[in-house]
């Protein structure tokens, strides 16, 4: 996806979090852009004073990528269990990142895993967690905390979850940008 496109996705997440958070009203978009129109999932990820704010995505999505953009946007700002509604007097203080994803594909093991290039979905029994691949970069983890944080502290199984046969293992990549890597206007 090339800068411009980028920048459309990050203006029209702004735009909807402000219409949203001051009228709550979801802000209206459309596009004649076939890339924008892809059925990618994504997520959409809120910081304020360099801390997370809020963070909701697909992994996977039937529908435009800008309508999914538009929803996650509105769920990162308002609905992240972890966090109170985004307030406007806070809409000045918050930075937005936008994970675009490629489809999930199987691993066969965890070898498969390079910490910072891929995010990663453990998959066992009815339980499931996912990190994205920034996650690994921002905390340092080795591969293997990486695995037990996701096993444990995202998926609620043991630590060790991953290295049993009866889990899988899901692979994915992401184009991540943010408006910290653009003039978007604000």
């Amino acid at each position: 996806m090339n800068d411009e496109k980028k920048k459309t996705i990050l203006k029209l997440a702004r735009n909807t979090i402000e219409s949203y958070v001051k009228d709550g009203v979801s802000h209206k978009f459309n596009t004649e852009d076939e890339e924008l129109k892809q059925q990618n999932g994504a997520f959409v990820t809120l910081h304020k004073n360099g801390s997370l704010r809020g963070c909701i995505g697909l992994i996977e999505s039937d529908r435009p990528l800008y309508e999914t953009i538009v929803d996650m946007s509105i769920q990162a700002a308002r609905s992240d269990p972890r966090f109170p509604p985004v307030e406007k007097e806070e809409l000045d203080e918050i930075d937005i990142e936008v994970s675009i994803l490629t489809k999930p594909k199987k691993a066969a093991s965890v070898d498969a895993v390079e910490p910072g290039k891929h995010g990663v979905i453990v998959k066992k029994g009815f339980a499931s967690g996912v990190f994205l691949p920034q996650v690994a970069d921002e905390t340092g983890w080795t591969k293997e905390e990486f695995m037990e944080n996701l096993c444990e502290g995202k998926a609620g199984l043991n630590k060790e979850a991953y290295k049993d046969p009866a889990a899988s293992i899901y692979i994915f990549e992401a184009d991540v940008f943010g408006e910290k890597d653009f003039d978007t206007g604000r």
